[in-house]
């Protein structure tokens, strides 16, 4: 039988421009957070589509072995 996962997403510094600077900042202290509950990281998404094509949040996808 193959192990299943659960997942969360994750969206932080949601801007019109861009990304704010208090995401970018944290950032780390979030995924740290959630590792202590099991979670683990598996991707940093951030799409371009602010200003000049840049990232207006980061999504962090998580996951970790489901119940």
């Amino acid at each position: 039988m193959s192990q299943r996962y659960e997942y969360r997403f994750v969206r932080l510094g949601q801007g019109i421009m861009g990304v704010k600077k208090a995401a970018r900042e944290q950032y780390q202290q979030v995924i740290h957070e959630n590792a202590r509950d099991g979670w683990r990281l598996v991707q940093i998404f951030s799409p371009g589509i602010g200003v000049y094509g840049g990232a207006t949040y980061y999504e962090l996808i998580l996951e970790r072995p489901a119940p």
